[in-house]
């Protein structure tokens, strides 16, 4: 990759940063997002910084190899999530990792998002899967998260937050925004006395349209 195709994906990746922060899907230093860069280097926001005022300097390259980066700063604390994503899935090119209030409230709760309870969530994800607690920017956390998403475009981590992973930043971003708004319809659906499933058949037929995950 030459400079100015690593510039250009530094400023996506700042404005996917404050995309999430505008959207209230990340507060103060919160979240982490990053894309692959070649086959040996990676992208990725900084420990401590947060999303919403983040600069294109502030970002590090960090090799797939053995997690050694250049630049100035850390990487975010869960770098070993997004490398281990990476080493495990080649056509994964980006990730993104918030807190949006209602998917996290799943993840809070324990809760995966299992019913068929409307088109769009069945195409788009198929089921999201909830990754068993593990303790932020650990191997175990990092092999946990890597293994789930076999599959699976998204997921929940219990009692921290959410993950998206595709081919793009503009996706990974699309369906963490998806995400959030199926967590939140299923959310109000409960008020409602709980979301009716689709009939299984309807289900099945919509599962052959989804979109895969890695």
């Amino acid at each position: 990759m030459n400079w100015r195709e690593e510039r250009a994906l530094r400023r996506a990746l700042v404005a996917a940063g404050q995309r999430l922060w505008r959207q209230g899907f990340v507060a103060h230093t919160d979240g982490n997002v990053s894309v692959r860069l070649d086959a040996d280097w990676v992208l990725i926001t900084p420990s401590g910084a947060n999303k919403g005022t983040l600069h294109p300097h502030q970002l590090l390259r960090v090799a797939l190899a053995d997690g050694h980066w250049d630049g100035v700063g850390k990487p975010s604390v869960e770098t070993p999530m997004h490398l281990a994503i990476y080493r495990r899935y080649p056509q994964v090119r980006a990730i993104v990792h918030a807190h949006p209030p209602y998917a996290t409230a799943f993840a809070a709760a324990g809760l995966a998002l299992t019913e068929p309870a409307f088109p769009e969530m069945v195409v788009r994800f198929g089921t999201v899967p909830l990754v068993p607690y593990a303790p932020p920017g650990t191997e175990e956390l990092a092999e946990r998260v890597a293994e789930a998403l076999q599959g699976h475009s998204a997921a929940l981590l219990q009692n921290h937050g959410a993950i998206t992973v595709a081919a793009t930043l503009e996706d990974a971003c699309g369906l963490m925004e998806a995400l959030e708004w199926t967590a939140k319809v299923l959310w109000l659906a409960r008020a409602l006395g709980g979301a009716r499933p689709l009939p299984a058949d309807e289900a099945v037929r919509l599962r052959q349209l989804a979109r895969k995950g890695p």
